[in-house]
């Protein structure tokens, strides 16, 4: 069985933490950027399963660093869950049409988030 590889990109350290702890203890590869920017470039590194992509980032936002990975030959295709306190039809319209595969609200149901991810992991 293969151990799927998560980038966590997300600029609140105690999210990152939480996450990344979370998602260790239930045996998934954890990687984690602090801005859109620093994704981008881990991303082509890395290159994850599928990118947990916070869209309120300095530097460059997730909805830009998605837009990006759309256009880079060798993770065009990794999974975007856009991640965001902005629960509006809108904030999920803008995060579809940059390119994210699916929407999560924060704060994070963590439930919910491992149902998702494991509807990619299939």
């Amino acid at each position: 069985m293969t151990i799927m590889r998560i980038l966590i990109a997300e600029d609140h350290p105690d999210n990152r933490e939480m996450l990344t702890r979370r998602l260790e203890r239930r045996g998934y590869e954890v990687h984690v950027a602090e801005n859109g920017a620093e994704a981008v470039e881990k991303a082509k590194v890395c290159v994850p399963d599928l990118i947990l992509m916070d869209i309120s980032m300095p530097v460059m936002s997730g909805i830009e660093a998605t837009r990006m990975l759309r256009q880079t030959p060798n993770v065009k295709n990794v999974k975007i869950v856009a991640l965001t306190a902005h629960a509006m039809e809108s904030a999920r319209r803008d995060c579809m049409e940059a390119g994210c595969d699916d929407f999560a609200t924060k704060p994070v149901d963590f439930a919910g988030l491992i149902t998702l991810i494991e509807r990619y992991a299939a």
